[in-house]
């Protein structure tokens, strides 16, 4: 793992856990709270504990400022029906995303069946990072529909090249020492890719545009929390309507409308004067990009997709809270 990327792992930890800590500070007085000290919680207490003091008063205010919004909006968080109605917190671990639940921080009361997830992101809002290989098969892992032969046809020889190189040098072999790999790796894997999405669709249009959001968006809905310098952004992913629920008769203050999902895919196309991005357009105002990279220096027998959000439905709703430092 390089420098930084374990330092986004230590930040992004840090802040998981400031969430964490919050909920438990705003809610331990108003309602019964128990947190699940499992070994994700472990994880991201030492990450907490390890940046250094302006860091960690930074993320708790940010944090504080997201907690608070979030109480008013879901009532279910400061209610229970009785002292055995236990609010959990937990940290979920990394490999649930792998499954499709992108939620960082989830909040559980099991007497109500009642349950919300925070996904926590400091200064990024990136969807989701997946992987092409000849071992990984996008249509079965993302839409539920298998690849084709002819997919795997054309990006085998291009991963089996790169093998060969890893394996010849040794795992030293630097992508900058390939020449042009945009042209001779890039451009042919995403070509390939963009003409089996579209054979994909055309198999069954409603799942496949639906299950491309659902795989790279989330399965469960959630809360975004965006954490930037001076503000902190949070996105309601109420797409399955299990959000913004009342208590009894206490409703949220805020309405956070359930998010259509996109029934339609318009365009698969690379990005104007790119040969690196893939957008892929949908109806409800869902617009996702695909950039295509190496995620080491070193060259290596697979790519990796950075999954940005261009645009989303307008029922999805977003509060920016600002502070002053």
């Amino acid at each position: 793992m390089t420098t930084t990327a374990s330092k986004q792992m230590t930040t992004g930890k840090a802040f998981e856990y400031a969430l964490l800590f919050e909920f438990w500070e705003k809610l331990k007085n108003k309602t019964s709270v128990e947190i699940v000290k499992n070994s994700s919680y472990k994880i991201a207490k030492g990450c907490f504990e390890n940046v250094n003091k302006n860091i960690k008063s930074d993320y708790l205010l940010s944090a504080s400022f997201a907690v608070n919004f979030l109480m008013d909006i879901e009532p279910r968080l400061s209610n229970g029906i009785s002292k055995n109605d236990i609010l959990q917190l937990e940290i979920l671990p990394d490999s649930y995303g792998k499954l499709g639940d992108v939620r960082d921080v989830l909040v559980i009361r099991a007497l109500q069946k009642w349950e919300i997830g925070v996904s926590a992101k400091n200064n990024h809002e990136a969807v989701k990072h997946s992987r092409l290989s000849s071992k990984i098969d996008f249509g079965e892992k993302w839409l539920g529909i298998k690849s084709s032969k002819e997919y795997f046809d054309i990006i085998n020889p291009i991963f089996k090249n790169l093998e060969e190189i890893k394996k010849k040098s040794n795992a030293k072999k630097k992508w900058s020492e390939l020449g042009d790999y945009h042209s001779t790796v890039y451009v042919p894997i995403l070509k390939a890719f963009i003409k089996e999405l579209k054979m994909i669709y055309e198999i069954n249009p409603t799942k496949v545009a639906s299950n491309l959001i659902i795989y790279l968006v989330g399965n469960k809905d959630f809360y975004k929390v965006v954490k930037r310098r001076n503000d902190i952004e949070i996105h309601a992913y109420n797409l399955y309507g299990t959000l913004n629920l009342p208590f009894k008769n206490i409703f949220p203050k805020y309405k956070t409308p359930k998010v259509p999902l996109p029934t339609k895919i318009i365009s698969i196309d690379f990005k104007l004067d790119s040969n690196t991005t893939v957008i892929v357009k949908m109806n409800n105002n869902w617009m996702l990009s695909f950039r295509i990279h190496n995620a080491s220096s070193r060259v290596e027998s697979s790519l990796k997709f950075d999954v940005n959000l261009l645009m989303a439905p307008k029922k999805l709703f977003r509060n920016t809270l600002n502070f002053n430092q």
